[in-house]
């Protein structure tokens, strides 16, 4: 289908999700939010996808925060309603692919969110980070004070949200918010690399890891080691499985397809 605020393309196993507002440096809008939802329930469904990037279209902005036009005349019943209603925050955290961000620039406020909610975060050596709504007299609403808490640390995250400060990529590389910084002329190769190199892997064992490690931070231990267990046996069901098994006794290449 034909998108307004975003484009979609697919190189291989890869899809790319670009966020395609520059004049506005990718602002979220509430039209993003509808058509990014779209588009990952239309790969959702592609079997030929294995890993979707996100990114944001020119050199300045990876996301510049929501569009805070939208904000006027909100009431909090209906600001509630908005955030209540399938974001594209909550989509990407629910997604079963791996989601991997690609963060070329500022990446402020829900833009920061939505990177959160991304399996992976990869970024330019001119990316910035910051979760800047203290300065608007509000708090993060789409996960920042949930998502950054459990990735960085309760600290960390504490001195970011209350005093709405920037990081630079480096900084953010040290706290653990992104796993690895490259020059911007590297990135999107460096970024598809890694996005390849996930997308030849089983693909069924990639959604149940991805649902062990999401489970760690949501659950104690003892129950993030049963689920662990029971996902560890699903994939016993599975035909990826037993060619994983022979192609590592045959001392050959796998290959999967995802059944």
């Amino acid at each position: 289908m034909p998108y307004e605020t975003i484009t979609l393309e697919k190189e291989g196993k890869v899809a790319v999700i670009t966020i395609n507002r520059p004049d506005k440096l990718n602002a979220l809008s509430s039209t993003v939010h509808v058509e990014g939802v779209a588009a990952l329930d239309e790969l959702r469904r592609d079997d030929g996808v294995r890993v979707v990037v996100i990114t944001g279209s020119g050199e300045k902005a990876f996301i510049a925060g929501a569009d805070i036009s939208e904000f006027e005349g909100k009431t909090p019943v209906t600001q509630r309603a908005v955030f209540q209603e399938r974001t594209l925050f909550n989509t990407i955290d629910t997604f079963p692919k791996p989601v991997i961000a690609m963060v070329n620039g500022f990446c402020l406020g829900g833009g920061n969110e939505l990177a959160l909610a991304c399996d992976l975060r990869i970024c330019s050596e001119n990316a910035k980070f910051s979760q800047p709504e203290i300065n608007l007299g509000i708090i993060p609403g789409g996960g920042g004070s949930q998502r950054l808490t459990r990735l960085v640390g309760e600290g960390r995250s504490m001195e970011m949200i209350l005093t709405g400060d920037m990081i630079d990529a480096d900084t953010a590389y040290r706290f653990g918010l992104v796993n690895h910084v490259y020059p911007a002329a590297e990135l999107r190769a460096k970024t598809m690399e890694l996005a390849s190199k996930i997308a030849e892997k089983a693909p069924i064992a990639l959604q149940l890891a991805k649902e062990a490690v999401k489970f760690a931070s949501r659950s104690n231990l003892d129950e993030g080691l049963r689920r662990e267990v029971d996902l560890f046996a699903i994939c016993f069901s599975t035909e990826d499985k037993r060619e994983g098994v022979s192609a590592f006794l045959e001392k050959r290449k796998p290959e999967f397809k995802g059944i």
